[in-house]
């Protein structure tokens, strides 16, 4: 398949762009094209994400910290994933900031140097986006994506005001706003919120060891 470079060059080089129509080969070609860039399809669109900065960076760090060190204090069994492609061939793809096999579904997740196969593994539990600029899409499109994946739980991380917005996703692919975690049991939301507001002033060890004393009183 070909592709005009006037409309190559205005995907590959725009930093955020809002989702364009387009066929799965057209978007495969495109993405292929650049194996760096975050890549999403849903619905007949694609959306390309050329680069991150360091406040996405930082808070990105510090979410995966967190859930690490409650998971551990907590016992409770789980394998996360930075940056993984998940697709169900010519029908959708995502690649999330974070994602998380939980509890059971451990046993689930997926290996190997592929993009995950939807027609082969379950999709992870919980899915994890952070928001620099590009909040309404989070919470917009790409929540309707993760619905129709069927992942139980979805956080999205506003950078810029470091709050969270959070939903359950139920079996009819609807979702409800939640503010503890469903997933992982326990885990309030303002919790987090004032790890990462501490995250502005403080280093990741000074950060880590206020959480844990949080959660063992």
């Amino acid at each position: 398949m070909t592709l005009s470079t006037d409309k190559a060059a205005i995907v590959l080089e725009t930093i955020e762009h809002p989702w364009i129509c387009g066929s799965w080969e057209e978007y495969l070609v495109l993405s292929d094209r650049d194996p760096k860039a975050k890549a999403n399809y849903f619905r007949g669109s694609y959306q390309l994400i050329m680069g991150i900065g360091a406040d996405h960076g930082i808070v990105n760090t510090t979410i995966a910290m967190l859930v690490m060190l409650f998971c551990t204090i907590k016992g409770i069994p789980h394998r996360g994933l930075i940056n993984t492609s998940y697709r169900k061939e010519g029908v959708r793809e995502c690649q999330p900031d974070i994602s998380y096999y939980i509890q059971e579904s451990v046993n689930l997740c997926p290996k190997g140097s592929s993009v995950v196969d939807l027609d082969e593994y379950a999709p992870p539990n919980l899915m994890i986006e952070i928001s620099n600029s590009s909040l309404s899409n989070d919470i917009g499109i790409k929540r309707m994506l993760y619905e129709e994946m069927r992942v139980q739980e979805y956080w999205v991380i506003d950078v810029q005001r470091l709050e969270i917005v959070a939903f359950t996703i139920h079996d009819n692919l609807g979702s409800q706003r939640i503010s503890e975690s469903r997933v992982l049991t326990g885990l309030a939301f303002p919790l987090i919120e004032q790890a990462l507001q501490k995250s502005q002033e403080e280093d990741n060890s000074q950060i880590g060891q206020w959480f844990m004393g949080q959660i063992k009183s």
